[in-house]
């Protein structure tokens, strides 16, 4: 009896340990699962300002369009480019209040607006032979606009890449390592930033065309 009783007393001792392991594992995960929540979250955010932003910028451009194809003998090929290229951003359908999960679905959504963006500068650029367009009041309000939308772009891209960037290093760290890929937390894709886009660029499209 006196035998039985202290396998008795050791296996007690074990189960207790037992139950306090799984209740600080239980803890511990729960702690994990509600962080992997929020990053997840933040994350979704951060692409709707994306979202948000590239919208902004597209909404802008039929009007830019409408008020450079008054100038007189304006390059007609740039402004098909530009047309085209916000054409095909439409195309492109991603959910704007959740983050990618298809890194190929967010290259082309990038690859897309990379060519717009390089349309509407080239647009830009060809507007500085026109002084008299440059100068009216409609197309400066335009020009302010779009400087302050592209800049927005910028900062809501580095935004989300540091969002995605903390979410996925999370998912890899212990403890959610263990249980992240089965409670349907998957790594998220981000923007490839160019060497140097650690910090957002400022935008500016300058038509004064001052003279020394």
């Amino acid at each position: 009896m006196k035998k039985f009783g202290i396998v008795a007393g050791i296996l007690a001792v074990i189960f207790v340990v037992i139950l306090i392991f799984v209740g600080v594992i239980a803890l511990v995960s729960i702690g994990g699962y509600n962080r992997l929540v929020g990053l997840s979250q933040n994350a979704d955010s951060k692409w709707a300002q994306v979202e948000n932003v590239y919208q902004r910028r597209a909404d802008l451009i039929p009007n830019l369009v409408s008020t450079v194809a008054g100038a007189a003998n304006f390059e007609k090929s740039t402004l098909v480019e530009v047309t085209r290229a916000r054409a095909s951003v439409g195309q492109i359908h991603l959910d704007p209040n959740k983050a990618p999960t298809d890194a190929a679905t967010l290259s082309q959504f990038d690859q897309a607006q990379g060519q717009l963006s390089s349309a509407l500068s080239r647009l830009l650029v060809v507007s500085e032979r026109y002084p008299d367009l440059t100068a009216t009041e409609n197309f400066r309000d335009l020009q302010a606009q779009l400087e302050g939308t592209e800049n927005r772009i910028a900062v809501a891209r580095m935004d989300f890449n540091q969002a995605v960037q903390a979410y996925d290093t999370a998912i890899k760290s212990f403890p959610a390592v263990f249980f992240a890929n089965a409670m349907n937390f998957h790594e998220k894709p981000y923007f490839n930033a160019a060497p140097g886009a650690e910090t957002a660029p400022k935008v500016q499209f300058n038509f004064n065309g001052s003279t020394n």
